[in-house]
């Protein structure tokens, strides 16, 4: 009786907060067998796909045979029905089953967008059979291994009814119903999965959350956790270019509307509008096994792993921070075959040796070829790492560990190049940092009321040149067009962050000396010769100097490191005016960064 109550508490909480969202129309879904992928004709019924078969040109071809379930109906708890592909190993036992939630497409791998997107990058397609929906789990491969593949279209995604919601509690609750509803299956052995990468895994957050009884484990790889914070209004600077471009997936054949995040964004600024707290993810209520997997290069997703790492509620978990984009990592077959001895261990019972996997595995990167990856650890950051100021010295242009005893301040415009600043310190020894960095900015603005305000931490070799590191395959002209000032998340260039001097406001109850964290819930206008503290959270990282290498931080007025993605703009700063950033005495500005001592 107590779940029932909370069951109908949620659904009562859940249609409330839908009454706060705005809706636009879908977009159209076209059913042409191309647009979404050459299995996407609607049609419910079952269908052996034989051994050898070659769903469409350039994909590997089948190898075994496997039974789809297509177009099957789920009715969830309020009545709407929405549809599901399932992909089942040819056997007489039960198995478990692998869910990806997502609104790309459950048929959409042979989709034009995604064969390009991975031709572009390098990976090509013929790593997958064309039955993977974008950012799942290749079916082929783990029907072959005794597992069942759920790939559903959302709530008002193509032909499933209802209207689309994007991240929350709706989504929650549809996935916690699927997966009841999959365990309750004949072929079914009662344990399920969440898995995949970015959309696929920051859902699985939410919905893990919700704690149904019959998910097993979950394994998110990459994704964020704050609609508002991660997405939306990252460092409470609004960027609405991503999410229209997330928003052309919602198409539905059925004339559903979706939720329009971008009007949401006008409507409601700030962080404590219950939209935004609908969309703030809380892991710690997830208690099931977690593989989490993370990045310190992806710019829409680092932040929220790490911050979900930290308050995972579950007792048995594992970190590993790789040093490649999600997409190739993800499918990388020996990265498939670590996750198969997750899966393995808890949805089949196997014993193996997966719990002597290391608590934390991280890497330490160096931009020139000699990384250092899955190094073992209890934490993160591991024990040995000790935060360290190195304080901006606005005379000499350089970091240093002692603060200067006078303010010098270092004056820039926003108006006029550079519209930066920067700070840089060359070491005499191997140096090494592991875990979270911060600024500690003291800054005032001239002839305007705010300030956007963004950090880079950059490596530059001995020659003073910058570096950086693809993590996709292609290193092409093309790829060199589109990361050279964009298309953060296909090339790392450094620990980075950025903070609205107006909505500079700590949360005291989740904010540390190490993380700085924002309420983003009031607006704070800078007073004409007002010098305010600002206190920006940086991106974790690994990065390690050699000796006559040089580390150097730039604060500017613009995103330096560009859009998230090619083809879509970054965000657009509100800035005017000339800003000051105060050096010593009592705003002695320093960077804090996480030494890794011997």
């Amino acid at each position: 009786m107590l779940l029932k109550n909370l069951y109908t508490e949620v659904a009562i909480m859940t249609t409330e907060i839908k009454k706060e969202m705005c809706f636009s129309p879908s977009f159209d879904y076209i059913d042409n067998g191309i647009e979404h992928g050459v299995l996407s004709p609607f049609e419910t019924k079952e269908v052996l796909l034989k051994k050898g078969t070659v769903i469409a040109e350039g994909f590997k071809p089948l190898t075994g045979d496997i039974k789809l379930l297509k177009d099957v109906p789920v009715k969830l708890r309020d009545g709407v029905t929405i549809y599901t592909d399932i992909y089942l190993p040819i056997t007489e036992e039960k198995v478990p089953v692998l869910v990806a939630w997502s609104p790309y497409g459950k048929s959409a791998g042979t989709a034009p967008r995604y064969k390009n997107l991975f031709n572009m990058l390098g990976m090509g397609n013929h790593w997958n059979s064309g039955l993977t929906k974008f950012e799942a789990p290749d079916p082929d491969y783990w029907c072959a291994h005794g597992y069942a593949v759920c790939n559903p279209d959302m709530r008002g995604i193509a032909h499933s009814e209802g209207d689309t919601t994007m991240i929350g509690s709706q989504e929650a609750e549809d996935g916690y119903d699927l997966i009841e509803w999959l365990a309750d299956q004949a072929w079914s052995n009662g344990k399920t999965a969440l898995t995949g990468t970015s959309y696929l895994a920051f859902s699985q957050w939410y919905i893990a959350a919700e704690q149904p009884p019959h998910l097993t484990c979950i394994n998110p790889t990459e994704g964020l956790a704050d609609g508002y914070r991660d997405l939306a209004y990252i460092g409470g600077i609004p960027d609405k270019n991503f999410i229209e471009r997330l928003q052309v997936n919602h198409v539905s054949a059925t004339g559903a509307k979706r939720e329009d995040l971008v009007k949401e964004m006008d409507r409601y600024p700030l962080a404590n509008a219950a939209i935004w707290q609908d969309k703030k993810a809380d892991p710690s209520k997830i208690t099931v096994p977690a593989f989490v997997i993370a990045s310190y290069s992806n710019t829409l997703h680092t932040m929220g792993t790490f911050r979900s790492w930290r308050t995972l509620g579950s007792k048995e978990k594992w970190l590993r921070i790789h040093d490649r984009q999600e997409w190739p990592y993800y499918y990388e077959e020996k990265n498939i075959e670590e996750l198969r001895r997750f899966f393995d261990y808890y949805l089949l019972g196997k014993e193996n040796d997966w719990l002597a996997t290391p608590t934390v595995r991280y890497s330490i990167l160096d931009f020139q070829g000699g990384n250092q990856t899955d190094i073992p650890a209890e934490s993160f950051p591991p024990v040995t790492s000790e935060n360290k100021r190195y304080f901006m010295n606005g005379q000499s242009r350089t970091l240093q560990e002692n603060a200067s005893t006078t303010d010098v301040p270092v004056t820039y415009s926003s108006a006029v190049l550079p519209g930066r600043t920067s700070f840089q310190m060359t070491f005499d020894q191997a140096t090494t940092f592991v875990g979270y960095p911060k600024a500690k900015l003291f800054m005032e603005v001239n002839d305007y009321d705010d300030m956007d305000v963004f950090v880079w931490v950059q490596k530059l070799d001995k020659f003073g040149n910058v570096l950086s590191e693809f993590v996709v395959p292609n290193h092409g002209a093309a790829l060199q067009d589109f990361t050279q000032e964009g298309a953060s998340a296909l090339r790392y260039k450094g620990a980075w962050g950025r903070l609205r001097a107006s909505m500079r406001k700590l949360d005291e109850q989740v904010a540390t000396d190490e993380i700085p964290a924002y309420t983003f819930n009031q607006v704070e206008k800078v007073a004409a010769g007002e010098i305010v503290e600002l206190d920006i959270v940086l991106s974790p990282m690994g990065l390690n100097y050699q000796a006559g290498e040089t580390l150097r931080v730039v604060i500017s007025t613009k995103d330096e490191l560009g859009s998230v993605m090619p083809g879509t703009p970054g965000c657009t700063p509100d800035n005017q005016g000339t800003h000051t950033l105060h050096t010593g005495g009592e705003y002695a500005s320093y960077l804090q960064l996480p030494l890794l001592v011997d």
